[in-house]
């Protein structure tokens, strides 16, 4: 039952409107309202700080005497439910003139429990979705308890719809053949910007298509690219690169190998033309002078190498995976520093490798032939290869970058 429903009764609307309905008892109307749609007894005081001349005035006439002194007004509800009733204005009293002079009052209660209807129905497309795709029912659990929906459509109605978008558009996923991110929001939603970075319907589905393929959590405009790509959407297909040496399996990496070439890959031709081939080991580097130098040294006859430049792309990370998948061994060398164990450490929680000449027995070795090498600076970092690296790096102090150690290395990728 709501507040509404308290019968107005007859009411002298003439006498009831220069009584109650005065301007000065707009204020009162208001905390009675309230008390109503939260179902309070309309009894006891309610007061007023620093009160017009007019709210007194208008007190007065409506309870036929002066509320009192003071610098605050108060009014007991008891004795106005009183006045009207004894008046004749109200004979059903204080509710039913408020209802008489401003129109029904809701309970919240009512409020509340249709607002959270609204919510859960909100959530249908969702629950259909993850009766369909089982592995995404976990995620499903989360977006509904975290909060996240809410915070992204302040109501409802477009809660709903967003949600109806994330699973249109999660069902089309993974894609294959990789196809670009605008294209696929165009043909699935109707709108190719539907997915833009920033909007509430890309971080849905971006966090969706985590669920989807397991790729782990992170931050940054390449991270963002690199999920989107595991899911065959190729965000900038073009801008992200890989740099190699000595790879086969399409017509221009078998004319780069076979001219001793280095060949750069876009995330594009990775996801549309792998590699048909691959070979048993694949060397890793961090720096292009490694890469450069290789290539310099052997030509054609250098054994396959990938360079990094740093943090690895999203085309790095998909010609990884894919080698990978293709049960190539991937063995990894980088700087011996505090950044370096990062970039090591990020790419290994995203594929599997084993260290090549990157253990804390190479890094002593190493240090101990270079006694100009740089002092070590920035927060420590571990190596999850080999925890002992971070305790022998701390130690030492020193740094040793690849170009230091390219003799070595070189070594390796002799023929």
């Amino acid at each position: 039952m709501s507040a509404s429903d308290t019968p107005a009764g007859r009411v002298d609307h003439g006498r009831l409107t220069r009584l109650l309905g005065d301007p000065g008892c707009a204020w009162l109307l208001d905390r009675i309202r309230r008390r109503m749609a939260r179902a309070e007894p309309l009894t006891g005081p309610v007061t007023l700080a620093a009160p017009t001349d007019g709210q007194r005035a208008a007190a007065e006439r409506l309870l036929g005497r002066a509320p009192g002194g003071g610098r605050s007004l108060s009014v007991r509800l008891d004795a106005v439910d009183a006045v009207l009733r004894r008046s004749g204005v109200s004979p059903d009293g204080l509710a039913a003139a408020v209802i008489a002079l401003t129109g029904p009052v809701t309970l919240l209660s009512d409020v509340r429990r249709r607002e959270a209807d609204a919510w859960h129905d909100a959530y249908t497309p969702l629950t259909g979705l993850c009766s369909e795709r089982p592995e995404l029912t976990d995620w499903g659990e989360h977006i509904r308890v975290s909060g996240l929906v809410r915070r992204l459509a302040r109501d409802p109605e477009t809660a709903r719809t967003l949600l109806a978008s994330t699973a249109t558009a999660l069902r089309s996923l993974p894609t294959d053949p990789a196809v670009s991110l605008p294209a696929f929001a165009a043909r699935t939603l109707g709108d190719a910007h539907a997915l833009d970075d920033g909007t509430p319907l890309a971080t849905l589905v971006h966090s969706g298509i985590r669920a989807l393929t397991g790729f782990p959590d992170g931050t940054g405009a390449e991270w963002r690219r690199e999920a989107w790509a595991c899911a065959g959407l190729l965000k900038d297909a073009l801008s992200s690169t890989v740099l190699t040496l000595g790879l086969r399996g399409t017509p221009a990496l078998d004319w780069a190998t076979d001219t001793g070439e280095p060949a750069v890959l876009t995330l594009r031709q990775l996801t549309r033309t792998p590699p048909r081939t691959t070979p048993p080991v694949v060397r890793i580097c961090e720096n292009p002078t490694v890469l450069a130098t290789a290539a310099d040294t052997y030509g054609p006859a250098c054994p396959p190498l990938i360079c990094l430049q740093g943090q690895p792309s999203a085309a790095a990370l998909t010609l990884l995976r894919h080698l990978h998948s293709h049960r190539a061994q991937l063995l990894y060398h980088g700087d011996f520093d505090w950044g370096g164990i990062r970039i090591a450490a990020a790419l290994l929680r995203r594929v599997p490798w084993h260290p090549w000449r990157y253990t804390t027995a190479d890094y002593r070795a190493a240090a101990g032939r270079s006694p100009m090498a740089p002092s070590l600076t920035g927060t420590p970092a571990t190596a999850p290869w080999d925890p002992d690296l971070r305790t022998a790096l701390s130690e030492l102090g020193v740094r040793v970058e690849e170009e230091t150690v390219l003799d070595d290395l070189l070594t390796d990728l002799a023929p």
